[in-house]
């Protein structure tokens, strides 16, 4: 009646191990590290890369617990926070000699301190949010009129390459202020511009003005284009900020809208402030610009005389190349890149998607310039980088370009990551800025877990002294919830905020509830004369149906803060959630398993050891402790 097969006991063996194991990285903390990353999007972290920082270190007599390379880039565990400061300067000096013009990211970051076979198992401890970990708080205002700016003066030029494709003539087309003005000297020419405009730019509204030889077509964004744009700036911008701290290796980052234009950045664990504005600040660009390929040009330019109009620049073989000023295409054109391969050759390439007024200029410039090469080069704080240059071997139509040559499968995959998000759509500026020391989230947690043990320790006094040796169990089944919970915490990688905690203690509050349910159903059976092996199965068996009725009905209210909630009520509803799951296991199979180990194989039991059991006077004896 009241045994277990073997293999339910094994399952909650294997599931106290899996919980110990995944809790245990949490206990170790974190260690004081240096991260090495690019700060160019042509410059890659590899093998080499280790060992320079390596042989750095060794040379400057800096001791480490470990060096790993990663996606992030190459990570120093050290032992104290003086060697890590240090460690950063040396570091600074030997990869980026030029401050003006740094190559690398040298930034101070925190590792988790748990052992090699614990990492190995994917045993990793919980993420800890802003409040908890410490970190910066970044307050990010979105230029709005300039992203407005910057879509007028590429309306501008669409509207030249329309006119010119329609043969319509015109006197000029100038930006002035939000507004761009197309001249015509006869009335005839702007009626046929206008009815052009009309039928290719929906976005635009249209107004004459002038008269005699000095007429005016002014043309305007509509509301709805406008409020698109400005959709589309914000969501572009925090897309690129998720790609540019990717490189300051930030566990779990909170990168969110607030209002119109408006973005929150919090970086929990970031210790380099200075560094994390940087990475913030940064405003790339991608320029398509043809190469001068005149004969002499290029040597001529290496002895310093850089022709008129030309940029000097180095490919990624080191090669140099002479890059012509003048811009052909902007990124602003690219509405899709995704890596690939060449058709014919096989090898890794980019694949390319322009809109409509990018693919007609794509088009002219392949069809007037076969046989020569054209450059996609990255402009980032007034500097430029040449991600490739290749050859234009036909007219390419349709909008779909294709890059290759000389790339490997993993720089195609990084070069279209770039190309689709290298860039922001609109100037931000930081307008507030908090930092978070780590002392306060130590006092955080100091807190946060004392409020937890002291809360358990008060639940496991109550429960000893009124339930007994059926207490004890109740009070084991509760431990190992609390263990599950942490360790499934752990393994999805979890960010835990002081809500988070809350719901913990909430959590210990809710799954003892379920074993006092249980005791009490099984006094009440041994009042009504059951015997004790009847009693605990019956007990058990009854209290399932109101345990699983009541933990039903929070986890509806848990999923609901999950699913409309955000920020503090997400984290703590996903505790909550969690906990009332492996609270129904731990308070019904757990218990029901160390019940079963101590009562199960007596068969003449006479007592249980639950407490005292009160009866009504008429009623005989019955099996109490």
């Amino acid at each position: 009646m009241n045994r277990y097969p073997l293999w339910k006991y094994v399952l909650v063996g294997l599931a106290l191990l899996f919980g110990l194991v995944y809790t245990l990285p949490n206990f170790f903390g974190e260690s004081p590290a240096v991260q090495v990353s690019s700060a160019k999007a042509t410059l890659k972290i590899d093998a080499s890369t280790r060992e320079r920082v390596a042989s750095t270190l060794q040379a400057a007599g800096i001791a480490n617990s470990g060096i790993f390379l990663d996606s992030n880039g190459v990570k120093v565990r050290l032992l104290t926070n003086d060697t890590q400061l240090q460690a950063k300067d040396i570091l600074e000096k030997k990869f980026n000699p030029d401050s003006s013009d740094p190559q690398y990211v040298i930034a101070l970051n925190l590792l988790s301190s748990s052992p090699q076979w614990l990492t190995k198992l994917h045993a990793l401890p919980m993420y800890l949010g802003l409040d908890l970990r410490g970190g910066v708080h970044f307050l990010l205002q979105v230029d709005m009129p300039g992203a407005l700016t910057k879509r007028l003066d590429s309306i501008g030029a669409d509207l030249r390459t329309l006119l010119r494709d329609n043969n319509v003539r015109h006197a000029g087309i100038d930006r002035e202020g939000e507004r761009v003005v197309i001249r015509f000297r006869d009335q005839e020419k702007l009626s046929k511009g206008r009815l052009t405009l009309e039928e290719n730019q929906p976005d635009l509204l249209l107004v004459e003005q002038g008269e005699g030889s000095d007429l005016k077509l002014v043309a305007t964004l509509r509301p709805e284009a406008i409020k698109r744009i400005q959709d589309f700036a914000l969501k572009q911008n925090i897309t690129t900020l998720n790609n540019r701290i990717n490189e300051l290796g930030v566990a779990e980052p909170v990168i969110a809208q607030q209002g119109a234009d408006r973005i929150v950045v919090q970086l929990p664990g970031v210790q380099d402030t200075a560094k994390a504005k940087d990475i913030l600040g940064r405003t790339a660009t991608l320029e398509i610009r043809m190469v001068e390929e005149n004969p002499g040009a290029v040597e001529a330019a290496l002895a310093g005389q850089v022709p008129f109009g030309s940029e000097l620049y180095v490919e990624r073989g080191g090669a140099p190349l002479l890059v012509k000023k003048q811009v052909v295409l902007t990124g602003d054109r690219l509405t899709d890149a995704q890596p690939g391969f060449d058709s014919q050759t096989r090898e890794p390439a980019v694949h390319l998607t322009l809109d409509s007024p990018g693919a007609r200029i794509f088009k002219d410039i392949t069809r007037d310039n076969v046989g020569k090469r054209m450059a996609i080069l990255l402009i980032e704080k007034n500097k430029g980088e040449v991600v490739t240059a290749p050859v234009i071997r036909a007219e390419i139509g349709g909008g779909r370009v294709q890059i290759s040559g000389r790339m490997t499968t993993t720089e195609a995959n990084d070069t279209a990551l770039l190309l689709r998000a290298g860039s922001l759509a609109a100037p931000m500026e930081i307008i507030e800025e908090r930092t978070i020391g780590p002392s306060l989230g130590a006092e955080n947690i100091k807190k946060g877990f004392q409020s937890t043990m002291w809360g358990f320790v008060a639940i496991a006094v109550f429960m000893i002294a009124y339930y007994l040796l059926f207490g004890v169990v109740s009070v084991i089944a509760l431990a190992s919830n609390l263990l599950f919970l942490v360790a499934l915490l752990s393994m999805l990688q979890a960010t835990l905020t002081l809500p988070g905690i809350a719901a913990i203690a909430l959590t210990l509050g809710m799954a003892i509830d379920a074993n006092v349910l249980i005791n009490e159903r099984i006094r009440e059976e041994l009042r009504n004369g059951s015997s004790p092996q009847a009693a605990i199965h019956t007990g058990y068996e009854r209290a399932f149906g109101t345990i699983l009725d009541s933990n039903i009905t929070t986890l509806i209210a848990g999923l609901a803060l999950l699913m409309f909630g955000s920020g503090p009520v997400r984290g703590f509803a996903v505790v909550h959630c969690l906990g009332i799951m492996t609270s129904l296991f731990s308070a019904v199979v757990v218990s029901r398993a160390l019940i079963n180990l101590i009562y199960g194989r007596r068969r003449k039991l006479e007592a249980l050891a639950i407490g005292q059991v009160w009866k009504p006077a008429n009623a005989g004896s019955a099996a109490v402790n």
